[in-house]
């Protein structure tokens, strides 16, 4: 069922109280533009169906990455680009976490701490590849929370099990199948190269910096996926995922918010936690990226400038048959009442509300609509 209760009724409930959270303008807006998402103070449009003239009066969406009512569209549209661009081979799903030693200076320098992430990770992808002398390839998402809306950066990345030789051609990873690289070399690879990383771009604390070479840093790789049907289907799970659905939560009342997460510790249990709106708030704003900050990337042969120039001829070598992606819909345009694509913009309207006269029509004579 629908969640009664939304994120933009949390920071609606805050109010004022956001002052105290000292945020940057940059996160601000973010809260502000979800609190008014599909909300008269966005203005709005009237459709109507030009099969049966039922009218439909809608607000605007804010659009904003980080809003849970915005991200099923812009999902479905990247599945559906990315869809052609994979490869029947096996694929790999690896996750690259950072300690919690860096989790201040995420707070305070998020483009430095998530930058150094995604190349980190490529490079300790590419360096075992190099080992096989093979071009690897990856795509990679960026999250930044855990279950409770703690920060807890991560790389979520899907790898092919293979690469391309100094000809360009496909070649498989060197092994039985069951594993990319073994994950406790990939883990001390990954933490030097992302040290490295800092150090590049003039990053020399030198206190922290010892201290997260005293820690074990954790790479996690899941075994292979069946076949590429299901890689598609896996990266919807991920690409335009926020830090919480509306779904989750349950309850908001003058003082608190009640959402529920899963206790992985406990095998994945599903609990519920109650915080206070100031506290709540204060967790989901650490996970609002910096402006034009790119949260999904891709490298290697997987890149723009590899797919440009291999992946049409290795789809043509393997004999690659496009994976047929079920649209899911959006109903952005589909009638409420015949369900069918039918509805057109008659009349756009701003914060003052829709046009007197069509607020008690329900219907429109559809000759007048064409």
């Amino acid at each position: 069922m629908r969640s009664q209760a939304e994120l933009a009724d949390v920071i609606a409930a805050l109010g004022n109280g956001v002052a105290n959270l000292n945020l940057v303008g940059g996160k601000l807006a973010t809260l502000r533009a979800i609190k008014n998402c599909r909300t008269q103070a966005l203005g709005g449009h009237v459709d109507a169906c030009t099969d049966c003239g039922v009218v439909k009066i809608s607000y605007n969406s804010c659009r904003n990455r980080h809003c849970p009512k915005c991200q099923g569209h812009k999902k479905q549209e990247w599945i559906e680009a990315r869809q052609a661009e994979l490869l029947p081979v096996t694929h790999f799903h690896v996750v690259f976490t950072l300690p919690n030693e860096l989790n201040r200076l995420a707070l305070y320098q998020p483009k430095l701490v998530y930058d150094c992430l995604f190349i980190a990770a490529w490079q300790t992808l590419q360096f075992f590849g190099d080992k096989q002398d093979l071009q690897m390839g990856m795509v990679s998402v960026l999250h930044t929370w855990g279950q409770t809306l703690s920060l807890h950066p991560h790389l979520h990345c899907i790898v092919p099990g293979g690469g391309l030789t100094k000809q360009k051609q496909w070649k498989p990873i060197g092994n039985d199948g069951k594993f990319l690289f073994a994950v406790k070399a990939m883990s001390k690879v990954y933490r030097a190269k992302y040290v490295a990383a800092l150090r590049s771009k003039g990053f020399n604390d030198k206190a922290l910096i010892e201290s997260l070479f005293k820690k074990d840093w954790v790479v996690y790789a899941k075994r292979p996926f069946g076949n590429v049907h299901t890689v598609v289907e896996y990266l919807a799970r991920y690409t335009h995922k926020i830090a919480i659905s509306n779904s989750r939560i349950k309850a908001v009342t003058q003082s608190e918010v009640t959402f529920t997460y899963k206790d992985y510790k406990q095998g994945g249990l599903t609990k519920t936690m109650t915080l206070s709106h100031q506290e709540f708030v204060r967790r989901f704003a650490q996970h609002i990226l910096p402006k034009r900050f790119v949260r999904i990337r891709h490298f290697g042969f997987l890149s723009s400038t590899g797919k440009r120039l291999y992946l049409k001829n290795l789809q043509a070598s393997m004999h690659y048959e496009k994976v047929a992606v079920v649209a899911m819909g959006t109903k952005l345009h589909c009638c409420p009442h015949c369900k069918t694509p039918t509805m057109v913009t008659i009349c756009s309207f701003d914060r003052r509300g829709p046009p007197k006269k069509y607020l008690r029509v329900t219907k429109l004579i559809p000759t007048t609509l064409v």
